[in-house]
């Protein structure tokens, strides 16, 4: 028995499946470059055994325990840290058989698609989990877990794993990521520039962690340039590691050009904490654009990942703190949001600004369209919520025909959930490819260049957009 069919997700025709299956044998063993996530960079520098199965497929996982969490299961039983240090489960066994009686809640998911291929491909496990399965399940992956050839370093050289980008917030002293420089590991793993503890007024404590950056920096952050000039400084320093790209998680898309003393007084506000809730959106929206042209200077690709409302349980958030399962996505305007930044350097052809969505009615409305004619702007794969067959077909068929496959960018697994990046991937390979062996069997394109499309959405644009 085996938990994955090697032919899912290609089509049901039988000549489409073997073009389908065609394709992605061209495809399947590239290396994986995944050029933005989550992972914890103190893995590979330590490569420490990862503690227990608990700890590697449910506890760091939010597509999990977001799914347990909506059948009324307590996060803390799954093990989930309480802010204020509260009693949570900490046994990881009684964790593991919580999270296998209900294993049957993630049937037709994407979860289910990794996990099973977590399971099969990496793990040598070959029966479907379950309550009865439980214990053999949580031993044997336990007991390769002991073994050397499950730790972080060799997990991350057995998945071909080319390079992988952490997302490091802009008051990190990557650490981490200096140790693993020094232990002379060949493994590429680089940082990525998230500031938005120090861009978002309404940030906690954002005015002590603006003065945090100017300590850092040893600019005087109370006045506008001196914060530029200490952004600009933090860049450099996560270039030093690697850096290829900034990321920006903003509520909405907004962005800002404002003269530089209107700029200069809503700074002022923020730093005072005086911010109404429009300003501190303008001010969130007027350093995208102030990135945007420091990305100009030192080369950064731009992330903008907006319109998700954070943290939408109070009370979850009050208990469990950030990035539980709780973020849910609202509709998002581009066209209007982002064009102060577009007239400002929506026509540099050496700036690579990548913009994701949560908001899928926006792709062929919106994104596609802009994204087919700013040469700057740059359409992200499928984010969160969407990183699925279904999505990523959507995605295919809602934005080729405006801005076609080459102001994409590849695929990206923003994951924290490190064994799920092959199956991950696997997924956006199997779709790809299964979209392209439609438009050949409909006659939109040729399969000579369907070969050679498939290469360039798996590996070329991913790299060439994030200059890797």
């Amino acid at each position: 028995m085996v938990l994955t069919d090697p032919d899912r997700l290609f089509p049901v025709e039988s000549r489409v499946r073997g073009l389908a299956r065609s394709l992605y044998e061209t495809v399947r063993d590239l290396p994986i470059v995944s050029p933005h996530g989550h992972c914890d960079p103190r893995w590979f520098a330590e490569n420490e055994r990862f503690p227990d199965p608990a700890e590697l497929f449910v506890i760091p996982d939010h597509y999990v325990f977001r799914m347990l969490a909506s059948q009324g299961i307590a996060l803390a039983s799954l093990g989930i840290p309480r802010v204020d240090g509260g009693a949570t489960e900490s046994d990881p066994r009684k964790i593991w058989r919580l999270f296998a009686e209900n294993y049957h809640l993630f049937r037709g998911t994407p979860s289910a698609l990794w996990l099973d291929h977590s399971f099969e491909h990496a793990f040598g496990l070959e029966v479907p989990l379950c309550a009865e399965t439980a214990d053999m399940y949580y031993d044997h992956i336990d007991a390769k877990l002991a073994t050397d050839e499950f730790r972080p370093r060799a997990l991350f050289e057995r998945f071909n794993i080319e390079v992988l980008a952490t997302t490091d917030g802009a008051l990190d002293d990557l650490r981490w990521h200096r140790r693993m420089r020094e232990s002379g590991w060949e493994g590429r793993v680089v940082a990525t520039y998230r500031p938005d503890a120090v861009v978002d007024p309404q940030s906690d404590g954002f005015a002590e962690n603006v003065a945090r950056l100017g300590e850092m920096t040893g600019e005087d952050t109370s006045g506008w340039k001196g914060y530029l000039n200490a952004h600009r400084a933090r860049r450099a320093w996560f270039r030093e590691f690697g850096a290829t790209a900034s990321d920006h998680g903003h509520a909405t898309a907004r962005t800002e050009d404002l003269p530089a003393t209107a700029a200069e007084a809503l700074f002022a506000k923020a730093l005072e904490g005086s911010c109404t809730p429009q300003e501190a959106d303008a001010f969130r929206g007027q350093m995208l654009t102030e990135m945007a042209r420091m990305s100009l200077d030192d080369g950064l690709t731009l992330q903008i990942h907006p319109g998700s409302y954070r943290n939408h349980s109070a009370s979850v958030y009050a208990r469990h703190g950030r990035d539980k399962g709780f973020d849910i996505p609202g509709p998002t305007d581009y066209v209007a949001a982002m064009k102060p930044l577009l007239d400002a350097v929506g026509m540099e052809p050496g700036l690579t600004v990548i913009v994701f969505t949560l908001d899928e009615t926006s792709f062929s409305r919106e994104l596609a369209p802009l994204a087919g004619a700013y040469p700057a702007l740059r359409l992200g794969p499928p984010w969160w919520f969407f990183d699925s067959f279904e999505g990523m077909k959507r995605f295919r068929e809602t934005t080729t025909e405006t801005c076609g496959f080459y102001n994409t960018v590849g695929f990206n697994d923003d994951t924290r959930a490190f064994s799920s990046i092959p199956a991950r991937h696997d997924v956006a390979r199997r779709s790809d490819c299964a979209y392209l062996a439609t438009l050949v069997a409909t006659g939109r394109l040729r399969e000579n260049e369907a070969f050679e499309v498939a290469n360039d959405l798996t590996y070329r644009l991913v790299k060439q957009a994030y200059r890797l």
